[in-house]
């Protein structure tokens, strides 16, 4: 089977190529800037803001399924209209897609999000998941549409980071108001690649078990890495100036009954070694 990887140099995408290889997949990768580090992929150069360079790679490769995870913060023509693009090349090479979306597509409310709630944004990123969201429905009805949240891995990784710089002070500040359900990239690469498998069609939440403010993360990873937690640098949404959904909770239900794969909890995935 190949297996084509739209964004497989980012921190999702190249574990669910580390995978894909291991269970015998070929697997085809592209990227924006640089090729990224997995072995045995074999790399492309794509700009999702061309669509008939996303219909002749995805012609040139024949792939039997697409996971479209690419995105850039900030930028429509890629995050939404990119984002089309795939779902369009894959539908006409007859390629099962699984597009990653985001939690971001929700204004925030104390109450949890089902998997089929219709997106409310109020910022620019979100605005342009749920666009991307409302292209792959209309194009591919039957993709599969993956609504995630923080996905955490190790020191190296975005979310890790960010808490570790606000530990040491060489970072902006955690929220204290803005929730997530934060997932293991592997739990989430494992899920994905479940999906690819599968004939499961439309949004399904896939988020971890707990939800916990940023200032919470951060206090967990202090913890996981035993540092100090004295110093950590905390403000709220309000404070802050900045327009983003604060409480946004999936309800990952579904996912547990459909998906082999077990979503863990954050404090489960940073619990202390030992």
């Amino acid at each position: 089977m190949t297996l084509l990887v739209v964004g497989a140099s980012g921190h999702l995408g190249s574990e669910v190529c580390r995978r894909a290889l291991a269970a015998g997949q070929r697997v085809v990768g592209t990227y924006h800037r640089a090729p990224g580090t997995v072995e045995g992929v074999e790399w492309y150069p794509l700009d999702l803001r061309d669509r008939a360079a996303v219909s002749a790679l995805v012609g040139r490769v024949r792939p039997r399924a697409v996971v479209s995870s690419a995105y850039v913060y900030g930028d429509w023509a890629v995050t939404a209209e990119g984002a089309a693009h795939v779902a369009a090349a894959a539908s006409e090479a007859g390629a099962r897609l699984v597009h990653l979306s985001s939690d971001a597509l929700h204004g925030g409310r104390a109450e949890p999000y089902p998997d089929d709630e219709p997106p409310t944004p109020i910022f620019p990123y979100g605005a342009a998941k749920a666009a991307a969201e409302t292209a792959v429905r209309l194009v591919d009805p039957a993709a599969a549409i993956v609504r995630t949240s923080l996905i955490l891995g190790d020191e190296r990784s975005k979310q890790i980071r960010l808490c570790l710089d606000a530990l040491t002070g060489a970072g902006p500040r955690l929220f204290s108001d803005e929730v997530r359900c934060p997932v293991g990239v592997d739990d989430l690469a494992a899920a994905v690649l479940e999906l690819v498998q599968s004939d499961y069609a439309g949004p399904l939440n896939v988020g971890g078990s707990d939800a916990v403010t940023r200032v919470e993360l951060g206090l967990l990873v202090a913890h996981r890495y035993g540092l100090d937690s004295a110093g950590l640098r905390a403000t709220t949404i309000a404070g802050s100036g900045l327009i983003r959904p604060a409480e946004v909770r999936l309800d990952s239900s579904r996912a547990a009954a459909v998906l082999k794969t077990r979503l863990r909890g954050v404090r489960e995935l940073l619990a202390p070694p030992g």
